[in-house]
C-alpha cells in the first residue's frame, strides 16, 4: 500500500505530503490544476526518466519520495532481499532527487542505488494505468507470467514444475555435450602438441608442493660442507678435549656409593647424573646419524637443481605455476583422452542430449495445451467486462505463439501476447499497439478486475480512465474500480462525479495564485466538501441545491 508522497519542487509545487489509506482514493479538479503533476512526481518516485523541466522555477533540485507499507508475501520483498537493502517495520521509501544539471540520484530506504533498480522496485510496487506511460500489462514481457497466475489459480503448477525439471536436465546434458564438443574439437587442433606437453610431463611427474620441497633440499645441500664442519667440531668438543662421559660416569659412581648412607639426600643428583649419562649417549649417537646422513654426494646437489629448473621451465611453457603442474597433466591427459575416445563419448552425450530435449519439448507441449485452456477462459471473462464499460465493439485474445528454440526457457516454448480489437472488422493487435487514452485505460481495467485475484498486491493507478465517457458507463466503471478497491489500493483521477462519487478517500487538486506566484495545492475533503465538489463536477462553475442533491445520491446510492 502507498502510504504517503512527499514532493519538493516540482513545477507547480513547492512543497507536498499526501497520506493515503486502502480502498479506492480519487483525485479530481479542474483541468489544469496540476493532477498531472502528481503522476509525473510519483513516476519520478518509481524510477521513471527524469526531466529538468519537472524543476519548479527558482528551484534548484527537486525530490519527491514515496512511502509504501509492505505485506508480508510481497514479491518487492525479493527484490529488495536480493539487493541486501533491509526493511524496517515493514515499510520501504522510494526517493528520487533531480538537479538542474540534469544529475540524478536514487535511494531506497536512504540506501543509494541505481535507477534501474528504483525502477524494478517500483514496477513491483505500483502500475500506473491510463493516457500516458504505463507499467505491468503494458509490457508485452509480463503478459506470460499475467497468464500463468491466472491458470495456475484455477489448475496448479504441475506443468510449471515439470517444464522447470525437464528444462533444466535438458540444459545441463546440452552443456556436457557442447562442452565435450569443444574440448574434442580443440584437442584434435593440438593433437601432437598434446601428446608431446603430456609425454614431457608424464616422465617429469610432478608433485603438488615439490617446488618448496626441492629449494629448500637446493639450499641444504648448498650449505652442506657448513653443517659437517659444525658436526664435526661439536663431536670433538663432546670427546677429545674433555672426557666428558667419563667425568659423568666417574661423578656417577663416587655417589652411588655413598648414596645409602646419605638417607635420600644424594637421590635427586643421582638421577640428574643418570639422564645426563644417557642424554650424554644420546647425543653422541646423533652427532654420528647426522654426519651419515650429510655423507654429501656432488651428485645429489646437481640433481636436485636440474629437476627444480626443470620444473620452473615446465611451468613457464604452460602458463601454470609449478604447483599447478600436476593438475594440468591431468587436464592434457583428458584432452588427449577426448581425442583418443572422444567419439564414443560424444555420440552418448549427444543422444542423452537430445532425449533430454524430448523430455522438454513434450513438457512445454503440455504447457502449451494448458495456456491454451486458460487463455480461452481468460478471454471469456474479459468479454464479460468489456460491455458495461462502452467497450461494446472490442474483443480481447490471447495469442500463444512458438518461440525459436534459442528463445525457450524454464516456462516453455510460448510467447504470449494480449491482442485486442476495438473496432468492428479490424484484426487484433498487441495490447499496448492500441490507441492510447482513456479507451485504453478502461480496457485494462476490465482486465485487471478479472485478474484481480491472482495478481500480487500492486498498487493500481487509473489516470482518466473515465474519458469520454459519462453516465451508466461511468458508474460501471467506478463501480469496477470500487470491485478492484477491494483486494489492492487504487487511486484513479477522475472528472467524471459518478467515479468520485465511489471514493472512499478524496483529494481536491487545485491551482492557487496570489497574483505573483501560482502554486498547486492538493487537500483531502471531508464529507461535505466531497458532496460540494462532485456537486461542481455534476453543474460546472455555479453549483445548485440541485447539483447537491444529485451529489448526496451519487454518494449514497439512493
Amino acid at each position: 500500500m502507498l502510504a504517503s508522497l512527499t514532493i519538493r519542487d516540482v513545477v507547480l509545487i513547492d512543497k507536498l505530503d499526501l497520506e493515503f489509506s486502502e480502498g479506492l482514493g480519487v483525485l479530481t479538479g479542474e483541468t489544469g490544476a496540476g493532477k498531472s503533476i502528481l503522476l509525473d512526481s510519483l513516476g519520478l518516485a518509481l524510477g521513471e526518466r527524469g526531466d529538468t523541466g519537472l524543476i519548479r522555477p527558482g528551484a534548484d533540485r527537486l525530490t519527491v519520495a514515496a512511502t509504501f507499507d509492505l505485506p508480508p508475501a510481497h514479491p518487492a520483498r525479493a527484490i529488495l532481499s536480493e539487493h541486501d537493502l533491509a526493511l524496517e517495520d515493514d515499510t520501504v521509501v522510494l526517493r528520487r532527487s533531480l538537479g538542474k544539471d540534469g544529475r540524478s540520484r536514487a535511494y531506497i530506504n536512504d540506501q543509494t542505488v541505481s535507477v534501474g533498480l528504483l525502477r524494478q522496485a517500483g514496477n513491483a510496487l505500483v502500475e500506473v494505468h491510463g493516457q500516458f506511460d504505463a507499467h505491468g500489462l503494458m509490457d508485452t514481457g509480463t503478459h506470460i507470467e499475467v497468464l500463468d497466475r491466472f491458470r495456475r489459480a484455477t489448475s496448479g503448477a504441475e506443468h510449471d514444475k515439470a517444464c522447470t525439471r525437464t528444462w533444466q536436465t535438458w540444459r545441463k546434458a546440452f552443456t556436457a555435450w557442447r562442452d565435450a564438443e569443444r574440448l574434442m574439437q580443440d584437442a584434435i587442433a593440438e593433437e601432437e602438441t598434446l601428446r608431446a606437453a603430456v609425454d614431457i610431463l608424464g616422465k617429469l611427474a610432478p608433485v603438488p608442493g615439490e617446488e618448496a620441497d626441492l629449494a629448500a633440499k637446493r639450499a641444504m645441500l648448498r650449505h652442506g660442507e657448513q653443517i659437517l664442519a659444525a658436526i664435526e667440531a661439536a663431536r670433538q668438543a663432546l670427546s677429545e678435549n674433555v672426557d666428558v662421559d667419563g667425568a659423568v660416569r666417574t661423578a656417577q659412581g663416587e655417589l652411588d656409593r655413598a648414596a645409602p648412607k646419605a638417607e635420600g639426600r644424594l637421590d635427586a643428583v643421582c638421577a640428574a647424573l643418570e639422564r645426563a649419562s644417557i642424554e650424554l649417549s644420546e647425543t653422541q649417537s646423533a652427532l654420528e646419524a647426522a654426519a651419515r646422513a650429510f655423507d654429501l654426494d656432488p651428485a645429489e646437489l646437481e640433481t636436485a637443481e636440474e629437476r627444480l629448473f626443470a620444473l620452473k621451465a615446465e611451468a613457464r611453457k604452460h602458463g601454470v605455476a609449478v604447483d599447478d603442474l600436476a593438475a594440468h597433466l591431468v587436464t592434457l591427459q583428458e584432452k588427449l583422452a577426448a581425442v583418443e575416445g572422444g567419439e564414443d563419448n560424444l555420440i552418448r552425450l549427444a543422444k542423452a542430449e537430445q532425449t533430454a530435449r524430448n523430455s522438454f519439448v513434450t513438457a512445454a507441449k503440455a504447457m502449451t495445451k494448458a495456456r491454451t485452456k486458460a487463455s480461452a477462459a481468460l478471454a471469456k471473462a474479459v468479454s464479460k467486462e468489456l460491455a458495461p464499460v462502452r467497450l461494446n465493439d472490442a474483443s480481447f485474445g490471447v495469442a500463444i505463439d512458438l518461440l525459436p528454440d534459442n528463445e525457450w526457457s524454464a516456462t516453455g516454448s510460448d510467447r504470449i501476447v494480449f491482442e485486442v480489437s476495438t473496432n468492428p472488422g479490424l484484426p487484433p493487435g498487441p495490447l499496448n499497439k492500441i490507441a492510447s487514452g482513456g479507451e485504453l485505460a478502461r480496457f485494462l481495467l476490465a482486465l485487471k478486475v478479472v485478474l484481480a485475484d491472482s495478481q500480487p498486491p500492486a498498487v493500481m493507478v487509473f489516470d482518466e480512465v473515465d474519458s469520454g465517457i459519462g453516465g451508466a458507463t461511468a458508474s460501471a466503471v467506478g463501480e469496477r474500480l470500487a470491485r478492484l478497491a477491494d483486494g489492492v489500493q487504487v487511486l484513479v483521477v477522475t472528472h467524471s462525479p459518478q467515479v468520485a462519487a465511489r471514493g472512499q478517500h478524496h483529494w481536491r487538486v487545485s491551482k492557487v495564485t496570489d497574483g505573483k506566484i501560482t502554486a498547486t495545492r492538493v487537500v483531502p475533503l471531508t464529507p461535505d466538501e466531497r458532496r460540494e465538489e462532485i456537486a461542481r463536477m455534476l453543474a460546472g462553475t455555479d453549483v445548485t441545491d440541485e447539483a447537491r442533491a444529485a451529489a448526496e445520491m451519487l454518494m449514497t446510492g439512493s
